[in-house]
């Protein structure tokens, strides 16, 4: 096999001398990564809090739907398998959550469950809606009331402009 030589193209010779500093185009670059890495921590960090007091309120929410579940046993008797009053007793329970404090400063404590709040609630909107529903027929009967009153005085005023006459 031939070999064939370019003639184009020569070959660069360099001296390269160990006792001869070399120039040199780029340089190292200090490591700073002290910022970046804080930030990114912090930013880890931020996003952990998020992630927890996320699944807090996940765990809140499967705890509620729990309740609803249990309730819905506890009322149909036809299970054989309870043979207890209830199938689930409450107490006061709480998940876990981490709280921001005015000094920018963390907290993991913990938030209370408030298993009953929607019964609460739909108790406090059923009187409201009685009450203006009362004051809805007040209103109505002292319209009534009002426009009946003002009938009979206009018929006694013609009785008695008709008898002066």
């Amino acid at each position: 096999m031939k070999k064939i030589l370019d003639t184009d193209k020569k070959p660069i010779l360099l001296k390269v001398s160990l006792l001869q500093p070399t120039a040199v185009t780029t340089a190292i670059v200090p490591l700073q990564p002290q910022d970046e890495k804080i930030i990114s921590e912090r930013e880890r960090f931020l996003a952990q809090v998020e992630r927890i007091n996320q699944m807090a309120g996940e765990l809140e929410a499967a705890i509620l739907e729990l309740k609803v579940i249990a309730n819905t046993l506890n009322t149909q008797k036809r299970y054989p398998v309870l043979k207890c009053k209830n199938i689930f007793i409450w107490q006061s329970i709480s998940v876990p959550w981490v709280k921001r404090k005015p000094d920018e400063s963390f907290i993991l404590t913990t938030r209370r469950v408030d298993l009953f709040r929607a019964e609460r609630e739909a108790t406090l909107l059923a009187q409201q809606l009685r009450q203006q529903t009362k004051k809805r027929l007040a209103s109505q009967r002292h319209r009534k009331n009002k426009s009946g009153a003002e009938a009979d005085i206009k018929r006694f005023l013609k009785k008695v402009l008709v008898n002066k006459s």
